[in-house]
């Protein structure tokens, strides 16, 4: 369940690092845009963090 979930995050946000990037190669793309989709993409990076890190074992146990 969680590396199914975990495989849907990272998706994500390669989907969005791709929109991202073609979105700045426009010369009249949206700075608002860019910065929302950022803003998304570190909130995707962040819970990234938080299911690998449930994934692995406490090593001080």
């Amino acid at each position: 369940m969680l590396m199914q979930e975990l495989a849907e995050l990272k998706q994500e946000h390669r989907e969005l690092d791709l929109a991202i990037t073609d979105l700045q190669k426009k010369l009249d793309h949206n700075q608002f845009e860019v910065g929302r989709l950022k803003k998304q993409k570190l909130k995707l990076k962040d819970a990234i963090s938080r299911l690998e890190s449930n994934l692995i074992p406490d090593l001080r146990a």
